[in-house]
């Protein structure tokens, strides 16, 4: 297993099996921490930038909690039009983080543009964090996801995942990386217009992951131990904004909703439902009082993930 110290998190594709289960181990440590509300000084010293060129709630909010909760410093920018890399200007990622990187131990980045933190990882002397880039990838998130099912379930293997909804999402990419580790067989739907790349799914394929495609929920729900839900109805996520005004808001088709009759009448009794949110009409809020939601515990795990990561690459975890 690789360091974690000084290391770039930038795609799940990058990630082993130990490295998974190192992160779950000093999230159990740090965990007591983030569920009683209490500030350590394990980086007193140190400080995060955050550095989002994208609308975030829970990624920059936890991110943040979760260097506070770490005894840290905090800094950064959640607009880029308030920066000189969003107005007439336009720096580049080379400059901007040239700068960023005396300001900070760590950087943790959202970017609209695919393969941004990596960009800036090649200019970068200390740790870039990828909080979300275009279509790319999310891997805090699916990290999130992972310990919230692994602290659930006590292990990822032998788990039927059922993902539906934008398979070019950044999430869903993470998802098929990480399944590449483990056990894990991913029954996916998605509208046609939404389906992943070809090549996404044969690097998926030639590295053994079981991979079936399927036209509505409802025809694969009842096999699902892990229910995971994206929007249909969503945000371009190659653009740093869409306003409210200027987005064309649809409604989802029924082949695309998880809803509480589904979960009740089809789905196992212990199926797990989680949704990174925010959420449209493909998660009504009716399934949020079943014992499957999952996701208010998922959105909460995201403060003791991203503390553990933060603590690992600035080499303060035991």
């Amino acid at each position: 297993m690789r360091s974690f110290i000084g290391r770039d998190i930038l795609s799940l594709r990058d990630f082993e099996r130990d490295d998974y289960t190192r992160i779950f181990e000093v999230c159990e440590k740090l965990a007591p921490a983030a569920h009683n509300r209490r500030n350590m000084d394990l980086c007193k010293d140190k400080t995060l930038l955050t550095a989002f060129y994208q609308p975030s709630t829970r990624t920059r909010m936890s991110t943040e909690a979760a260097m506070h909760r770490l005894g840290g410093h905090v800094l950064g920018f959640s607009d880029a039009k308030m920066t000189r890399a969003g107005d007439f200007y336009q720096e580049s990622i080379k400059d901007t983080v040239r700068m960023l990187e005396y300001y900070a131990d760590v950087i943790a980045m959202r970017h609209f543009q695919l393969g941004a933190p990596a960009e800036a990882a090649k200019y970068s002397s200390v740790p870039i964090i990828n909080c979300g880039d275009g279509w790319g990838e999310h891997p805090t998130q699916v990290l999130t996801d992972l310990y919230t099912i692994w602290r659930e379930r006590g292990t990822l293997d032998g788990l039927r995942w059922m993902c539906v909804g934008d398979h070019r999402m950044r999430t869903m990419h993470s998802i098929g990386h990480a399944a590449t580790q483990f056990d894990m067989e991913l029954d996916v739907v998605y509208p046609p217009d939404m389906a992943p790349t070809a090549e996404f799914k044969q690097e998926l394929r030639d590295r053994n992951v079981r991979y079936n495609e399927w036209k509505s929920t409802s025809e694969c729900i009842a096999k699902a131990d892990v229910i995971y839900i994206e929007p249909v109805v969503q945000a371009d996520y190659t653009k740093a904004r869409v306003d409210a005004a200027d987005a064309k808001k649809g409604v989802t088709p029924p082949e695309y909703q998880v809803t509480r009759a589904m979960m009740r009448d089809l789905a196992k009794k212990d199926s797990i439902v989680l949704h990174s949110l925010p959420r449209m009409d493909e998660l009504p809020t009716d399934v949020d009082s079943t014992r499957h939601a999952r996701y208010w515990i998922e959105a909460a795990n995201g403060v003791v993930l991203r503390m553990a990561l933060i603590a690992l690459v600035l080499g303060r975890a035991e």
